[in-house]
């Protein structure tokens, strides 16, 4: 018996189109994050970036459960003494809401290269419209 380890070049990768409008945010990225990671593939490797390409839009009408839209706020450091920044959820919907689905989708991803050139395949937008109709991307209901 002999295992079979798919190379480079035999991986196809497929465009799909996700429409976020009323989808709950932490269930959305997983689903997300498993195509991107590729393990909804037969052929699935760990150690490979099997994953396709995902197409995300009205990002901005994502949903959230219980009082997350009062209580959840987002936070990083700059590295520097007094340097924490955090900015409320229902800010950053009005400012960024594609980064509020980037966030939740990149946490789910590896955190090494592998993971960051997964997340490169993950494209998301606020309002309807996106400019990759020239790759036919699928449109699935998650």
């Amino acid at each position: 018996m002999k295992t079979y380890m798919p190379k480079a070049s035999e991986i196809e990768r497929t465009w799909y189109l996700v429409d976020a409008e009323g989808m709950v945010l932490g269930r959305l990225a997983t689903e997300i994050a498993m195509i991107l990671r590729g393990k909804n593939k037969p052929e699935y490797t760990p150690h490979m970036d099997m994953g396709d390409f995902v197409v995300v839009v009205n990002a901005d009408k994502i949903v959230l459960t219980g009082k997350k839209e009062q209580q959840k706020i987002y936070r990083r450091h700059s590295g520097y003494p007094g340097g924490l920044r955090e900015v409320p959820y229902e800010r950053m919907m009005e400012k960024h809401p594609e980064r509020i689905l980037e966030k939740a989708v990149r946490g789910m991803l590896p955190k090494n290269t592998l993971g960051r050139a997964m997340f490169r395949k993950l494209k998301v937008y606020a309002g309807p419209k996106h400019g990759h109709q020239a790759q036919k991307p699928v449109k699935i209901e998650l």
